[in-house]
């Protein structure tokens, strides 16, 4: 194993590079990484966490020795703390940007599915006061 500086790294198969970097910039406070290949590949960094946004030309998309295709989606997903999770989703909302399901309350805060633009689902969430 490699020794880390505490940076998370998740990749995220994506249909389209720029449309991702440019989602994930403009709506949810990321910028862009040192590393910047589109179509094939880019990342973006918020806090902590590098994700490594890779193109159907990456690596990544290469298909398995089975013959499955990787390919963006399914429900593991970042997840990203709010303060204000109402004030979140009417940002997004009119901004264009689709959600999977409305807010879910329970005893932990309140959380909300998105997807990004090549449908990878994105978690907001705001942990409940206390």
């Amino acid at each position: 194993m490699t020794a880390t500086d505490g940076t998370v790294h998740v990749r995220y198969l994506v249909d389209d590079v720029r449309a991702a970097i440019e989602f994930y910039t403009e709506h949810l406070g990321f910028v862009p990484g040192e590393t910047v290949f589109p179509p094939a590949f880019a990342d973006v960094r918020r806090g902590n966490l590098r994700l490594l946004l890779s193109g159907p030309d990456s690596s990544a998309g290469r298909p398995m020795p089975d013959g499955r295709k990787p390919g963006p989606g399914g429900w593991n997903r970042i997840h990203l703390l709010v303060d204000d999770i109402d004030a979140e989703v009417t940002r997004l909302r009119s901004a264009g940007v689709e959600f999977r399901s409305d807010v879910v309350t329970g005893p932990g805060g309140k959380q909300i599915v998105l997807d990004d633009p090549a449908g990878n689902p994105i978690e907001l969430f705001q942990p409940a006061a206390g």
